[in-house]
């Protein structure tokens, strides 16, 4: 198999490829602000295992400091042109956690290489990261919208994994990311009510039909929720995982779906 793909929740996401494992937006906590885990379980420490972890945008539910601190030392994370100026607390993580942080612009790429794959030793595993558009406020305030822009992420090893972050429909989202294997899309939010740069359920199938991996896991979805809100549109917390899957067999027939609980796995095969 080319790759092995975990979702924690939200955001969180370990793709394994090639002995190198990659972790996306990690958000290790019960409660972040108004908002509060309302499904499954924290991920495990073992969670935090990875060569590299990739960061989207700004936002505190995927840029996560106290998370970033449950990183091993020496473990490499990627992040958005202009984030370490723009977010102090991830400056200090960094330096207190001694995790060496790589900007990227769109278009921009970096190698990962195992450190230990399969845990007993040096390997030689690697990957390619490249860094593509997203169509996304990922500001953190007062920083403005085009400071420091939102990104989207390919990890190229043995298969092609299109990690979207947040993002809406884009007129060249399948030129700019490319051909690839496995989509993780993002198919709801944390709140009753999406804003604009966002996918919902049907149009993460509309980009599954866009980008025709071979593969598509449905994220971003039925994990936080705001306090004292359970009942406001409760189908935008529990539907999206299903409804992308339904909209999907409409939309891209021929893309697999492969809808995870959290902390689960599936192991998937490249086109090539």
């Amino acid at each position: 198999m080319a790759v092995e793909v975990t979702w924690w929740g939200h955001a969180t996401v370990t793709v394994a490829d090639s002995g190198v494992r990659v972790l996306t937006d990690p958000l290790f906590t019960r409660r972040l602000a108004h908002l509060r885990r309302r499904r499954g379980e924290l991920p495990p420490p073992a969670a935090a295992r990875a060569d590299a972890v990739l960061v989207s945008h700004l936002h505190a539910d995927h840029l996560h400091p106290a998370s970033l601190a449950r990183l091993a030392p020496g473990t490499r994370v990627v992040v958005p042109r202009g984030a370490v100026a723009a977010v102090p607390g991830l400056r200090r993580v960094a330096a207190a956690r001694r995790l060496p942080v790589t900007e990227l612009r769109p278009g921009e790429t970096v190698t990962v290489r195992a450190a230990h794959p399969n845990g007993d030793g040096p390997g030689s595993g690697e990957v390619t990261v490249r860094a593509v558009r997203a169509a996304h406020d990922g500001r953190r305030l007062p920083y403005g919208p085009h400071r420091v822009p939102a990104l989207g992420y390919v990890v190229h090893g043995a298969a092609a994994t299109y990690f979207a972050g947040d993002t809406g429909l884009f007129d060249t989202m399948a030129e700019e990311v490319g051909a690839v294997d496995v989509a993780l899309l993002p198919v709801g939010g944390w709140g009753p009510f999406l804003g604009h740069g966002h996918l919902d359920a049907r149009r993460a199938a509309e980009a599954a039909a866009r980008l025709a991996p071979v593969s598509a896991v449905p994220v971003h979805y039925g994990t936080y929720w705001p306090i004292g809100l359970d009942a406001v549109r409760p189908h935008e917390f529990h539907s999206p995982g299903d409804e992308f899957a339904r909209q999907a067999g409409l939309l891209a027939p021929r893309v697999a779906v492969h809808r995870l609980a959290h902390g689960e796995s599936v192991r998937l095969a490249a086109a090539r």
